[in-house]
C-alpha cells in the first residue's frame, strides 16, 4: 500500500512544481508540508482591499490573491470592502478567524495616520490585528498642471508667496499620507499653498488636469500616465531617492527643501491571534510571489517597488511612521473631517 501512495505523493509535488516554479511547497510530498503550509492549504482565501478596484492596493490583492491560490490550490478571492476611508474593510477584518486565510491589503495611511487623527476608529492597530509583511512602496510625486507657470520648486513657492492665499495644492482627503506630505512640504518650504480635499484620488486628479486647482501631491502610480503624456508637469518627489522611473525629477531635498522623505507603502496585517508560524509562512509565500519576473516588472511599470519587511520588522515600521505623524498632525492642526 505504500507504493501508491509515495506514487500520489511524487506526483502532487511535480504537479505543484509546475505551477509553483522554486517555491518551498514544490520540492515537499504533502506528508512533508510543515504544519503552518498545512493549514494554510486547508480552506479558501479572502484578500480584504478596503478600496476600490483599479489603484495599488486592488493591483497587490489580486497578485497576492492569484499567487497564493495557485500555491496552496484553493479559491482566493479579492473582496474590495470599500467605504469610511477604508474603515469598514478594516474591520471586517478586526472580526475574522485568525487562521491566516482573511488577509488585509492596506495603505500605509490607515495604519499610521489615521489612528492619530480619528481616535474613535473602530480598530486599533496593535489590539486588533498582528503584521504579516509589507509589500510594496512607492515615491509620491509633487506636480502642476503644465499652465502654472512654476517649472521648479523653487519657481512654485516663490510663485506661492508671491501671491498668498492664491495657489492650492490637491489630495485624496484629509488626513491622507498625501495630505500630510504637502503639510510637510509647506512646513519646510514656507510655501503657501491651501488645501483642497477631495474624496479620493481621482477627483483630486481630473481637476489638476482640467487646471481647477494647480498643484498636486499624488503617488507615483497614479500620476505617471498624466506626467508621461505632458499632462501634467513633476517637480520633484518625495523619496529620499529618484524615481527609476522620472530620472530627470529631483527629489525635494535636491530641489532645496529637505526633511520631507515621505513614501507611500503597503502591507498586509491578519487579525489578532493568527498563530505567528501562519504569518512568517504567509511573509515567505508573499515575498517569492511579488518578486516573479512576471508581477515584479508589473508593479515597476506603475512606479511600485517591491519591499518585503515581514513579522515584528514590519511592526516597528508602522510604529516608527506613526509616532513621525504624530507631531506633524499636531503642528498643523489636522483634523479629521
Amino acid at each position: 500500500m505504500k507504493r501508491p501512495v509515495l506514487a500520489l505523493a511524487r506526483r502532487w509535488a511535480v504537479a505543484c512544481c509546475a505551477v509553483l516554479g522554486t517555491s518551498s511547497l514544490c520540492h515537499a510530498a504533502p506528508g512533508e508540508l510543515s504544519e503552518a503550509q498545512r493549514s494554510l492549504a486547508a480552506a479558501p482565501f479572502t484578500l480584504v482591499a478596503p478600496f476600490p478596484a483599479g489603484g495599488p492596493v486592488d493591483t497587490l490583492a489580486r497578485m497576492l490573491a492569484n499567487g497564493l491560490g495557485e500555491r496552496y490550490k484553493q479559491a482566493a478571492i479579492v473582496d474590495n470592502r470599500t467605504g469610511a476611508n477604508g474603515n469598514i474593510g478594516i474591520e471586517a477584518v478586526k472580526r475574522a478567524a485568525p487562521t491566516g486565510h482573511t488577509l488585509l491589503v492596506v495603505p500605509a495611511g490607515n495604519l499610521t495616520i489615521n489612528p492619530t487623527l480619528m481616535p474613535r476608529l473602530g480598530y486599533d492597530v496593535e489590539a486588533d490585528f498582528s503584521p504579516v509583511a509589507s509589500l510594496a512602496k512607492a515615491p509620491n510625486v509633487l506636480a502642476v498642471n503644465p499652465a502654472v507657470p512654476a517649472r521648479s520648486i523653487r519657481e512654485l513657492i516663490a510663485l506661492s508667496q508671491a501671491h498668498p492665499g492664491t495657489l492650492s495644492y490637491a489630495t485624496p482627503g484629509v488626513g491622507s499620507g498625501l495630505h500630510l506630505a504637502g503639510e510637510l512640504f509647506k512646513q519646510q518650504s514656507g510655501a503657501d499653498l491651501l488645501h483642497v480635499a477631495y474624496k479620493g484620488s481621482p477627483p483630486a486628479l481630473n481637476d489638476v488636469l482640467g487646471g481647477t486647482v494647480p498643484v498636486i501631491v499624488g503617488n507615483l502610480p497614479t500620476l505617471l500616465p498624466h506626467i508621461q503624456q505632458g499632462k501634467l508637469r513633476a517637480l520633484a518627489v518625495t523619496d529620499p531617492v529618484r524615481a527609476p522611473l522620472l530620472p530627470e525629477v529631483p527629489t525635494l531635498a535636491e530641489a532645496g527643501v529637505p526633511g520631507v522623505a515621505v513614501t507611500s507603502w503597503y502591507g498586509v496585517m491578519a487579525p489578532k491571534g493568527t498563530p505567528e508560524a501562519v504569518r512568517t509562512q504567509l511573509a515567505t509565500d508573499i515575498g517569492q510571489i511579488l518578486n516573479t519576473p512576471a508581477n515584479k516588472a508589473q508593479l515597476e511599470k506603475q512606479g511600485l517597488v517591491v519591499w518585503i519587511t515581514a513579522g515584528a520588522a514590519f511592526g516597528d515600521v508602522i510604529r516608527k511612521e506613526t509616532a513621525t505623524w504624530l507631531p506633524v498632525i499636531k503642528s498643523r492642526k489636522i483634523e479629521a473631517q
